[in-house]
């Protein structure tokens, strides 16, 4: 029987991310009274309507919502969270317990971009998120509804995408039957968004049991990743052509996730090559500055150090040998305006070889803008793109035009690119291609719908023939969906 066949079986309508790669916010409805909110997040790209205010109100019925799940704190999951509580909304709003560290720090900085600079709203704000928030460990179910109708419960495991990301569980059971036996139960998984194997500080998601229906996300449903080898040398090359042409790496890299783990492969290399100072004819890397240019990037690393207990044993390992993966010699952080432009002026004027991570990650506003408008014109810098490009954002205008040497608008001026353009997809906090395969094949009982969202058409229809191929091979009926955002 399929979820859509009778009102007590469970049915899920997309309020975001499902035609699209942004704006995620799924609705699992279990029954006419009760229905569960996995993630409320913010369009953003070519997702954005040109009406933005009227695509971010909450126009569903938010009368039967019992909990909102957040899967992770990126903003294109949680940013429409002020619009869902000014709706009305005042549910739990469950999460992982490092992910409850990290939210209001997310929400600070999104309302002071988008709604008000007013610091006593947004203290309110967020004191009342804290106040919402029900923060469980990973692999343990919580009641959402138990009833003599329904129980709903949930459960979070390791997503492995950014720290404190999650996968969903779902076990629905209609207990309304009675002296008829037992209703039907039904098991729904949302993955969230899912992270590459091998992701620095993260252990690897690892596969639920079975499910009725999964919810996938497809970002990189057509895109291989380059391994963790591949990808690290790739970084390493990077940076040694900034060092012999005494120019600048800019790495666009979002807050929090990107940043950390960037830091983290870089605390690797620094160390690797102390280790073989005596080499004759290598880069002097001591010359190299590393340099994060955000002050958000800058509070959610002091939070990711706190939350050490949560990083992969590789990690654990590297603290337990004395060494500070996010905290190391040469790594300079920019704080106010002032000191920004002038690190900008410095950097394009002076040939001091230098790595720059900044926000936005797809240059689509933030500190790295001035820094791409200042040394996308200089063959002596580079670009290096480490995460997804959405269509409709500078970043991915940069990544496609800059190699044939185009131009991008930043700001309504028009750029030449003649500064390098790279791109390393592995450093990518996404899955790939074969690492959703994975996820899918590794189960032991399979689904019997496939729902790809989070994904552009060309990506999700890549993974949808993948899955339906691989389906066949092992003779599995599961059938794979490519459903559309709600009206």
């Amino acid at each position: 029987m399929s979820l859509k066949d009778q009102h007590h079986t469970p049915r899920i309508i997309h309020h975001g991310g499902a035609s699209g790669v942004t704006g995620s916010c799924h609705e699992l409805v279990a029954s006419p009274e009760h229905s569960l909110l996995v993630d409320c997040g913010l369009f953003q790209g070519e997702d954005a309507a040109a009406d933005a205010f009227a695509q971010l109100e909450v126009n569903f019925d938010i009368s039967r919502v019992r909990a909102l799940v957040i899967t992770h704190v990126h903003i294109d999951h949680v940013g429409r969270l002020p619009y869902l509580l000014a709706a009305g909304f005042s549910g739990p709003i469950i999460c992982s317990k490092p992910t409850a560290e990290l939210l209001p720090l997310v929400l600070e900085d999104a309302l002071k971009i988008g709604f008000t600079r007013n610091r006593a709203l947004i203290e309110r704000f967020v004191d009342r998120v804290r106040e919402l928030t029900v923060a469980l460990g990973y692999r343990r179910w919580h009641d959402v509804v138990n009833d003599a109708g329904l129980a709903l419960r949930v459960k979070l495991k390791r997503a492995g995408h950014i720290l404190g990301s999650s996968y969903v569980e779902v076990a629905v059971n209609d207990k309304t039957h009675g002296d008829k036996g037992p209703g039907q139960r039904h098991r729904v998984v949302f993955s969230g968004d899912l992270g590459a194997p091998h992701s620095p500080l993260l252990a690897a998601p690892r596969s639920p049991y079975g499910a009725d229906v999964l919810v996938l996300e497809s970002t990189y449903g057509n895109r291989h990743h380059e391994g963790r080898r591949e990808r690290s040398q790739a970084l390493e090359r990077a940076i040694e052509q900034a060092l012999e042409n005494r120019g600048t790496v800019i790495i666009p890299a979002f807050s929090i996730g990107r940043t950390q783990a960037l830091l983290y492969e870089l605390e690797g290399i620094v160390h690797r090559y102390k280790t073989r100072a005596a080499q004759a004819g290598r880069l002097d890397w001591s010359a190299l500055e590393i340099i994060v240019d955000s002050p958000l990037a800058a509070r959610f690393t002091r939070v990711y150090r706190r939350l050490a207990p949560y990083w992969d044993a590789e990690a654990q390992r590297r603290l337990r040998s004395g060494r500070h993966p996010l905290s190391f010699a040469g790594v300079y952080t920019v704080d106010d305006h002032a000191e920004h432009e002038q690190t900008v002026k410095y950097l394009a004027q002076s040939g001091r070889p230098a790595v720059v991570i900044a926000a936005s990650g797809m240059c689509a506003g933030g500190r790295v803008v001035n820094y791409l408008r200042a040394m996308l014109g200089d063959p002596r810098h580079q670009v290096l793109f480490v995460g997804y490009q959405g269509a409709g954002t500078p970043g991915r205008d940069i990544q496609r035009y800059g190699p044939a040497g185009g131009y991008v608008v930043l700001d309504g001026e028009r750029i030449d690119i003649r500064a390098g353009v790279t791109t390393i997809s592995g450093y990518s906090a996404h899955a790939g291609c074969d690492d959703l395969l994975r996820f899918v094949r590794r189960m032991r009982r399979w689904p019997g719908e496939i729902r790809l969202v989070h994904g552009d058409d060309h990506a999700r229809r890549a993974l949808k023939q993948e899955l339906e191929a691989m389906a066949q091979k092992r003779g599995e009926n599961a059938r794979v969906m490519l459903p559309q955002n709600a009206v």
